[in-house]
């Protein structure tokens, strides 16, 4: 469960901005909205988490600084060229100044194979706080090499941060006992100045590493970019269990939809969909936008939530009809059936309805200054705001800010 985000210097954010999400113990819950930050916490984050905001004020680039640091985290070490896939703040000032991201989450405390082992077998494990720093060294408007990167716990969430790793700009590495350094310091050697200490460990099989990187596989993104719908073909085609959950689901939001299947084609799997009443199966371009948007979400959404970790989904709302919206979200609020691993979702969203279906501690608003600064913030943050008020009149009335301005 991922409660805490920083970003600075990051394409559209240029001050820090700090998204803390925990939410107290006494704050009601009758819904499952929330859950723990790790079992035994009484502090607790929202499962869903909406960014809204006009267009263009940085809802993106906030979801883009998660997927970052995940997929820095995960993959890095197969970067080919030097740098990184990422920018900084267009203004002069900000031309030498380092990027710096940070996440704070919950999890086990001691990811050795013994005891996810022992967590695997129902057996009583230490659980606690993670928290993860980068900073990315600019130099001449490029991000250049990682200035800094650490791994810090606190157990049971309590005291203060105890250090995993921490590493310098000259590549050293300082590491607790539980990181085991041991037999894997040779890596220091060949650790390139723009890949994590986690991916590059994870590549030669360090167990601590490979176990977060793992771990950061189960946090999904689903930026807004150009779709690989034969990829998702191809995909879905060898997942017949997955396919079985989505036409049961499918039946629901597309009146007439009775089931996709697959049929063999020159060029590989082809979806074809049976409707009723249809003589004839049709076939994927003939489905409406809003079928094919749905059967694009609905892997991520469906893994994510059968394997426990976070779905990051840019622009959620695209076609999809705003009465399926809330559908979609209540299946987090699910735990018994849907989301029995407390799985959590952070999207970007312009249907400013679907605010009537959520609580301020879900809501995360974005705006842009007239010098291009993305600031965001949480609901909560606004201590103005009661819980029985109407969001979504208050939101599109200008109350929180946030909103176009077409005056």
């Amino acid at each position: 469960m991922i409660y805490r985000l920083e970003i600075e210097n990051f394409y559209s954010v240029r001050d820090q901005q700090v998204l803390d999400l925990t939410i107290a113990p006494n704050v009601p819950d009758p819904d499952g909205r929330f859950a723990p930050l790790f079992p035994g916490s009484e502090l607790r984050a929202p499962k869903v988490v909406a960014l809204y905001g006009p267009n263009a004020s940085g809802k993106t680039n906030v979801l883009r600084a998660l997927d970052f640091i995940m997929n820095f985290v995960r993959d890095s070490s197969q970067q080919t060229v030097p740098g990184f896939p990422c920018d900084r703040f267009n203004d002069e000032a900000s031309r030498n100044r380092p990027i710096r991201l940070a996440i704070e989450f919950g999890g086990v405390m001691d990811l050795s194979p013994e005891t996810t082992q022992r967590l695997a077998n129902g057996e009583a494990v230490q659980f606690g706080l993670y928290r993860y720093e980068l900073s990315l060294s600019v130099a001449d408007g490029v991000p250049t090499y990682v200035r800094s990167e650490a791994l810090r716990q606190k157990p049971d969430g309590k005291g203060k941060w105890q250090r995993v790793f921490e590493r310098d700009d000259k590549g050293e590495v300082l590491a607790a006992r539980s990181f085991g350094m041991s037999g894997y310091r040779h890596l220091l050697n060949t650790l390139r100045p723009n890949v994590s200490v986690l991916s590059s460990f994870a590549f030669f099989q360090h167990p601590t590493a490979k176990l977060f990187v793992d771990l950061a596989r189960t946090v999904i993104g689903v930026m807004n970019s150009p779709q690989d719908d034969q990829g998702l073909v191809n995909f879905l085609a060898q997942e017949p269990d997955l396919v079985s959950r989505l036409n049961r689901d499918l039946r629901r939001i597309d009146l007439g939809v009775e089931a996709m299947k697959f049929v063999e084609s020159a060029s590989g799997p082809m979806p074809m969909f049976r409707h009723e009443g249809l003589e004839v199966d049709m076939p994927w371009l003939l489905q409406s936008h809003g079928t094919r948007a749905f059967i694009r979400l609905f892997p991520l959404i469906s893994l994510t939530l059968q394997r426990g970790g976070v779905a990051i989904i840019d622009e959620f709302d695209t076609y999809i009809h705003a009465l399926v919206l809330p559908q979609l979200l209540s299946w987090f609020y699910d735990r018994k059936t849907r989301n029995p691993q407390d799985a959590q979702i952070w999207l970007s969203c312009h249907s400013a309805s679907l605010l009537d279906d959520l609580v301020k501690e879900e809501v995360v608003l974005c705006e842009k200054d007239s010098l291009g600064r993305t600031r965001a913030f949480s609901l909560m943050d606004m201590k103005s705001v009661r819980r029985d008020e109407n969001l979504y009149r208050k939101y599109l009335s200008g109350v929180y800010g946030a909103v176009p301005q077409l005056a």
